[in-house]
């Protein structure tokens, strides 16, 4: 009995892992670029009572042994990478990428930071921005006197000033890849910091070595399917219903094993 408290204990645990990580998805439905999470469970070491090929006399052994599990854990949370439905906004300096890779911006403390969010702001100075006010790599000043901004899908931005009809370029976009963005640390803000794990960042120019193209005036919404999250919450619900009804068997079992004389 005491190992059915325990697997139950742990099966409990488990699916409020599950659930923790469903209300983070819902609540970033509509986060720009959020890439939504799932947590991956593996069973825990076995109580072998009985091995498999164990001896059940002079010339015979076990087909099967005597295992009992002890239980679930949570042992990693990954980011699924799919590609999120694009919004068009008109806007020439809203980003999305349509494919692999990563925007990369600056921050305060020179460290570099990865994201898919490429709603770009510009600055009193010029520079373009995210959101939150990173400079974005390699770095990009917009003229004051421009009257038109556009955005090739190999990143190349080109400006017309008033009265003018020719595009002067002033700058490249760079898309960044990993060899394992599953890897990529996650810290909010939308954005995420290379691992060991990630390996390197490899920046290349849109559109190619497998990187995704530029497309702007587009965003990237979530890629979060609220109904799947429904259903993936009403199957952890279920699970830590079923794991707290052991939980209570296991204990009457105990109690009236105890009350016997």
């Amino acid at each position: 009995m005491f190992l059915a408290l325990h697997s139950a204990a742990t099966g409990m645990q488990a699916q409020e892992r599950q659930v923790e990580v469903i209300a983070n998805n819902i609540a970033n439905v509509n986060t720009t670029g959020f890439k939504k999470s799932r947590v991956e469970f593996q069973d825990l070491l076995y109580h072998t009572m009985t091995p498999a090929g164990a001896k059940t006399g002079d010339q015979n052994q076990s087909p099967t042994g005597l295992q009992v599990g002890q239980g679930v854990k949570a042992v990693a949370t990954v980011k699924e990478f799919s590609i999120g439905s694009l919004q068009a906004t008109g806007r020439s300096l809203d980003m999305a990428i349509g494919g692999d890779g990563f925007f990369r911006v600056q921050l305060p403390d020179g460290d570099f930071a990865y994201t898919r969010d490429g709603s770009f702001k510009v600055t009193s100075e010029g520079e373009m921005v995210n959101n939150n006010g990173y400079r974005v790599e390699p770095g990009i000043v917009v003229p004051a006197d421009v009257d038109r901004i556009f955005v090739a899908p190999d990143g190349a931005i080109s400006v017309v000033r008033p009265g003018d009809t020719a595009q002067v370029e002033i700058g490249r976009m760079e898309v960044t890849g990993f060899i394992n963005p599953g890897g990529l640390e996650a810290i909010g803000k939308n954005l995420y910091m290379q691992s060991p794990a990630s390996g390197d960042p490899i920046a290349g120019t849109p559109g190619q070595q497998g990187l995704g193209e530029v497309i702007s005036g587009h965003r990237e919404t979530s890629n979060v399917k609220v109904v799947e999250e429904m259903v993936d919450l009403i199957a952890a619900q279920r699970a830590y219903e079923a794991s707290s009804r052991l939980v209570r068997a296991a204990d009457e079992m105990l109690r009236s094993a105890g009350q016997m004389k």
